[in-house]
């Protein structure tokens, strides 16, 4: 004999958590995303204080949002926390910029060899576009930061050129160090980076598009040197030779 159905409770409809991983994750790179052009607009300095509450406060979203996004930007090396002490932006030292500047001059030898080995004459070319619109927005008289805009995009166009995704991923866990390190650089002597921004990237271009290989990573490595020996410079410290 059949048994009659039991009658059961209706069940909740299932949620996806597919979807609100998603959501969250959005609000935490919003979140990143606003504190870093922050950051590097000079709104928090190096060493100011990152306080959660204010943030959440300012950002009208929740203290979780806010700490994941400055999880994000811990892995970028942008900002420390420490036990007790909080959070804040990295300091701008003359050893830290030592160590970031190694690294980026190490990823940059090889960024520029695979970019020349690969990079089609239309993709160079696009290399020069941003070359010629740096040229044309110092002649507008852009500032330091609009420059430095530019200047990133160079770079991080060559990256992509390279190919090569893990290069790549090591770019991006310094970018972020390496923007907030030169913009200190241009504010502490916009003069000097003025004079050489055009031409030293200028010369990048010639030399992927002659796929110079050996000069090209002298030049490449150089270009990263001489701009970590100014700012160590500028801060009173040594530098790498």
């Amino acid at each position: 004999m059949d048994m009659p159905d039991t009658p059961t409770a209706p069940r909740a409809p299932a949620q996806d958590p597919a979807v609100g991983r998603a959501r969250r994750r959005g609000l935490a790179e919003e979140a990143a995303d606003s504190i870093r052009a922050a950051i590097l607009a000079g709104r928090f300095p190096p060493g100011a204080p990152l306080r959660e509450v204010e943030l959440a406060a300012s950002l009208d979203i929740s203290r979780g949002s806010v700490r994941e996004g400055l999880s994000v930007l811990a892995r970028e090396g942008l900002i420390r926390s420490e036990w007790h002490r909080g959070t804040k932006v990295i300091d701008v030292t003359p050893r830290e910029a030592e160590e970031v500047y190694a690294v980026r001059a190490a990823l940059e030898r090889l960024a520029a060899r695979l970019a020349a080995e690969r990079a089609t004459e239309e993709e160079t070319a696009e290399l020069d576009r941003i070359v010629d619109t740096m040229a044309a927005e110092l002649g507008r008289g852009a500032d330091g930061p609009r420059l430095l805009a530019l200047d990133i995009d160079f770079h991080d166009r060559v990256y992509r050129l390279a190919g090569n995704r893990r290069l790549y991923d090591g770019w991006a866990a310094v970018r972020s160090q390496v923007h907030l390190f030169q913009l200190t650089r241009v504010r502490l002597g916009y003069d000097g980076y003025r004079a050489v921004v055009v031409d030293e990237h200028r010369q990048l271009v010639r030399l992927i598009r002659d796929r110079d290989v050996m000069a090209l990573q002298q030049a490449a490595e150089e270009h990263v040197l001489s701009a970590c020996r100014v700012l160590c410079g500028q801060l009173g410290g040594g530098a790498v030779a």
